[in-house]
């Protein structure tokens, strides 16, 4: 077996690096070139806003197309660059923008891996007489466990957790991480920056790219009323108990766990509950009605050994991440009438709908990815559950 699992010659299998023009998949291109396989390069051009094109922390546009390609010619690998702005902008700005106006939280990185990255140009890969389509992801893959299954792979979290990228994977399915491979989850990012110091590589030093590749500065609301005029109407902001304390400009400027910039002033520290994209209400109140330890799932990528509904009937224990940056921590995934949801052992404060739940096998730096799904809704502690759907079937003032 050579070093991605082919039982053949590296020389003999052909690889296709995505390459975003940042030090990560350069380094991917880098070290299989240097273990002596057949490497293209391939960039895709997903969007262009103008000052992208020179913005330190951009990929995918302007000046990371070109980095992209120096990378290749000091590596002496072919380099191809697919136009997929008007795919980019149909699978993934464009629901952004939506899930965003309805009050949710969307990840746009899940929504860019599951359609543009790891479905067309998986796509393209294989008519290129490809083995392989690698990533410069921090993320882990190896055969999966079972015996009588060889032929598949399985998930795992990377050597460096400050890096782990798994939260963003989860949507990967079977069939497109048994093609995947990921040469740079056992290293570290320092380790990773070396190689590329001593590869030449110009990009290097390169600052990493922004998690939200098309928002400029962060700015989600900018972006969003730019395409869609009619997103920014106004409404009440209310307390959980019903009091209306005074108006906001849009509910895509607040999003859940919000406390700075409210534009109200009672007296009581107040944060940002739920966001009534229905009646245009942002929903306000006290800290501890942020507190979740129940989380309902939809669009569901289910990863293992067994079936998720037979998991799911029997309570799952396993462990869980609602946010990107912070460690798994213990949880039970179950089903009933009303869906597949999870318990979490530890409540967490601002879970909003649209970000992802990931499971894992364990906490450590080899736990086994799971799958995940998308946060439909959550539940509270009884009492501001009971006031929040209280507040939601009263009739609003036209």
């Amino acid at each position: 077996m050579n070093t991605l699992d082919f039982d053949k010659k590296p020389e003999d299998t052909r690889v296709v690096v995505a390459m975003s023009g940042g030090v990560d998949s350069s380094v991917v291109a880098g070290i299989l070139k240097r273990e002596g396989y057949d490497v293209l390069g391939i960039t895709l051009q997903l969007y262009d806003h103008g000052a992208a094109v020179h913005r330190a922390g951009s990929c995918c546009a302007g000046q990371d197309i070109d980095d992209a390609r120096r990378v290749c010619e000091t590596l002496g690998i072919p380099h191809y660059v697919l136009d997929y702005e008007q795919r980019f902008r149909d699978t993934v700005i464009n629901p952004f923008m939506e899930s965003y106006v309805a009050g949710e939280t969307p990840i746009p990185c899940v929504a860019c891996n599951q359609t543009v990255k790891f479905a067309d140009l998986l796509a393209t890969a294989k008519e290129l007489g490809a083995d392989a389509l690698a990533t410069g992801h921090y993320i882990r893959s190896r055969a999966t466990p079972l015996p009588d299954d060889p032929g598949h792979r399985a998930l795992f979290r990377p050597i460096d957790s400050e890096r782990d990228q798994s939260y963003f994977l989860f949507a990967t399915t079977q069939e497109q991480i048994d093609y995947l491979r990921f040469p740079l989850g056992g290293l570290s990012k320092a380790e990773t920056r070396v190689l590329a110091e001593e590869m030449g590589l110009v990009v290097a030093q390169k600052a990493d790219s922004q998690d939200i590749c098309f928002v400029p500065q962060g700015k989600y609301a900018d972006i969003i009323t730019k395409l869609r005029p009619d997103s920014a109407l106004g409404g009440d902001i209310v307390h959980l108990d019903g009091r209306v304390l005074g108006r906001h400009e849009g509910i895509l400027h607040y999003t859940i766990g919000q406390r700075k910039g409210l534009g109200v002033a009672t007296g009581e520290p107040l944060y940002v509950i739920y966001l009534d994209a229905r009646s245009r209400r942002v929903i306000v109140g006290p800290k501890e009605a942020l507190e979740t330890h129940r989380v309902y799932l939809r669009d569901i990528n289910w990863l293992g050994d067994r079936a998720l509904v037979d998991e799911a009937r029997d309570g799952f224990a396993c462990f869980a991440k609602v946010r990107s940056t912070r460690p798994p921590a213990p949880a039970m995934l179950h089903a009933d009438e009303n869906g597949i949801y999870v318990d979490l052992e530890i409540g967490e404060a601002g879970i909003a709908p649209g970000q992802a739940c990931v499971l894992y096998s364990a906490s450590g730096a080899d736990a086994r990815v799971y799958g995940g799904g998308f946060i439909d809704r959550s539940e509270r502690a009884a009492n501001a559950e009971a006031s929040l759907k209280a507040l939601l079937s009263s009739p609003v003032a036209a």
